[in-house]
């Protein structure tokens, strides 16, 4: 009776479980991993209750394995897939949007013949920037001229700069000469030494003219009216010398008197004469040497002060060709990077080989772009987007996911076996070559409470028939013990907290308390609480606790009281208000409440179970998912026909 119960509660629990399949795939908004995850995650329950349900059907029979000293390999086993180490990604240089015009179709090998041949993998539409390119030569044409222009423009205005600085130069030199030539060199040196330019020097200038060190045009002048107050004083003594003879001689009656006043008109001539040659001495030192000496002098500063202002000018004149000339350079330089990346562009519509490999589109292990922007004849490809990827399938990798619980196991350079599912009969060695410092992200917003890290084995030699893709098993070897005792890892259960083994004795079966240590997927290392030759049972209990013969009457009238109290008068409108509405493909027949049975299975996995179980189902290839819901559909269907029967 209990087992028509029990069984009558797991009919009712996979029809629930088929019911909740058929919500999850009516959903149109859910993604079709999550519809994937949820499938595997219900076919592991159904399995797990299956394999329960006839385990303790089964009653008498129990499996025993007897433990044993053997060599146990420690190793970390995962999914993965095949990818090539070298991958190069071949993307679109174009700016904005281009069209593709012509694509090597995907699965072909590019060899190396194909890329010394400069085989087009390749070709976007160019017209639009054929015809950029024709005002991009006028503009360019149009900036060189103009560069060209500038250039000599500021070579002849550099030029002319000298030359207008030599001349203002040469009349600061020839004012200086002036300035020296009248004053002499030895006083003009001394003068535009001492006296300040921006100064009034008219006080002091009539003093050189007792300088000793005078010379020059003034000296020569000074002594010029010298000499000619000295020779009218020598003409005016010979004359009055000559009238007082001529007045001795007249007084003798020897001349006449036309005579002696012919003499005494050139005294009186020569008396003017001599005053004339002192006011000359007088004029030129106070009026005619002072302003020569002020007119040279303000020459002399008037032609530096002409340098200055010309060299100012030739510098503004300088720095305005010269920025007219780094504007045309500019402007020259811009076109020619325009045309020459117009150029480019149009060069970047042809894409060739650059390598060997087999050609990948980049949209094929995408969903969504394959959907909405696939690669093809046609299609629309943006810049630096990937195109295609050329996987080097000379040397290949596995690509595997390692659970955070081992992923301190995991060494570069430990040895691993590949398995390849195309070909589960041909093993491949290996070892590992990195492993991911951080969790994988993607998988972490996919699933939060699953850290897994991306781990890389290398496949020892060239096999051309292994494909980018392909779903593989990695089995790392991370320890080797050598003579320990071990049991399978079924054998050992958790009880409060506690691992224990159930013993077959003499005396009946017995609960003991082990101590574990490393463990693979197959058996598990017994440090303590067991001893070779023991016997230990295959399947431990579910249960500990008893069961009396009236609580086993009480469970079999438990269904029948709930069915009868279900059909009684007001009670069955009640529930039809309070049941929810059924979707469209659920079943309409009602289902015992037997459920919790199969979950409460599930939850006495120990964590460590639950985690293995959990890590597998998402490693996972797409092939496993589709034979796992092809099984569970035709388990569905066999439940379903062996309850119409």
């Amino acid at each position: 009776m209990t087992n028509s119960i029990k069984k009558q509660g797991e009919n009712a629990f996979i029809n629930k479980l088929r019911n909740l399949l058929g919500m999850i795939t009516s959903s149109r908004q859910l993604t079709v991993f999550v519809v994937l995850a949820a499938i595997i995650l219900l076919a592991l329950l159904i399995s797990i209750l299956m394999r329960t349900g006839r385990s303790s059907s089964s009653g008498a029979n129990l499996n025993t394995f007897t433990a044993r000293r053997d060599d146990l390999a420690i190793a970390v086993t995962e999914s993965g897939s095949i990818k090539a180490r070298n991958t190069i990604d071949i993307k679109s240089e174009v700016e904005g949007q281009a069209t593709i015009i012509s694509i090597v179709p995907e699965g072909a090998y590019i060899s190396q013949k194909d890329v010394d041949n400069g085989k087009v993998l390749v070709e976007l539409d160019s017209s639009n920037l054929t015809e950029q390119l024709a005002q991009r030569e006028i503009d360019f044409v149009s900036a060189e001229a103009s560069y060209a222009e500038a250039k000599e423009n500021f070579d002849i205005q550099l030029k002319q700069n000298e030359s207008d600085i030599t001349e203002a130069e040469l009349k600061v030199k020839f004012a200086l000469m002036d300035f020296e030539k009248y004053l002499g060199e030895i006083v003009a040196n001394r003068f535009t030494k001492d006296i300040n330019p921006a100064q009034n020097p008219t006080g002091g200038i009539s003093s050189l003219l007792e300088d000793p060190n005078l010379g020059g045009a003034a000296l020569q002048k000074l002594n010029e009216l010298l000499d000619n107050i000295k020779l009218a004083e020598s003409r005016l003594e010979r004359a009055v010398d000559t009238l007082n003879w001529t007045r001795k001689l007249r007084e003798k009656e020897y001349v006449s008197d036309t005579e002696l006043k012919a003499d005494e008109l050139d005294v009186q001539s020569l008396k003017i004469q001599k005053e004339q040659t002192g006011m000359d001495l007088e004029l030129f030192k106070r009026y005619d040497f002072p302003k020569q000496v002020e007119q040279l002098l303000s020459d002399y500063r008037e032609a530096g002060r002409e340098l200055e202002r010309t060299q100012a000018r030739a510098r503004s004149k300088l720095a305005q060709a010269e920025a007219r000339l780094k504007s045309s350079k500019a402007q020259f330089d811009m076109k020619k990077e325009r045309l020459e990346k117009t150029k480019r562009q149009i060069s970047a519509c042809t894409i060739k080989a650059p390598a060997p490999g087999l050609v990948v589109y980049s949209s094929s292990g995408d969903f969504w772009r394959r959907r909405d922007r696939p690669i093809e004849e046609g299609g629309t490809v943006y810049e630096r987007q990937t195109i295609i990827e050329l996987p080097d399938t000379s040397e290949m990798i596995a690509e595997i996911s390692v659970h955070e619980s081992s992923v301190d196991k995991v060494k570069p350079g430990q040895k691993a076996t590949i398995t390849v599912d195309a070909f589960p009969d041909q093993k491949f060695n290996g070892e590992v070559l990195k492993v991911a410092p951080l969790p994988d992200p993607q998988r972490g917003w996919l699933s939060p409470d699953l850290k897994v890290y991306a781990t890389q084995v290398s496949i020892k030699g060239s096999f051309n028939f292994l494909k980018p893709g392909m779903s593989a098993k990695v089995e790392i070897l991370v320890e080797q013990l050598d003579g320990v005792i071990i049991v399978p890892v079924q054998v050992v259960a958790n009880r409060e907290g506690k691992k224990v083994c159930y013993c077959l004795t003499t005396r009946g079966t017995e609960q003991r308390e082990v101590r574990t240590g490393s463990f693979n997927d197959t058996f598990v290392q017994i440090t303590d609480g067991l001893q070779v030759g023991e016997e230990v049972l295959m399947n431990p209990p579910r249960l500990t606790v008893p069961t009396t013969l009236a609580q086993t009457k009480e469970d079999s009238k438990e269904p029948q009281k709930a069915e009868n109290e279900s059909r009684r008068p007001g009670r069955e409108r009640a529930d039809d208000e309070k049941r929810p509405k059924r979707v469209q493909g659920e079943e309409k027949e009602r289902e015992p409440k037997a459920g919790s049975a199969g979950m409460e299975r599930f939850q006495n996995l120990s964590e460590e179970e639950k985690a293995k179980l959990k890590q597998r189902f998402e490693n996972m290839s797409d092939e496993e998912k589709k034979k796992i819901m092809a099984k569970m559909r035709e388990e569905f269907k066999q439940q379903g026909q062996a309850k119409q029967d």
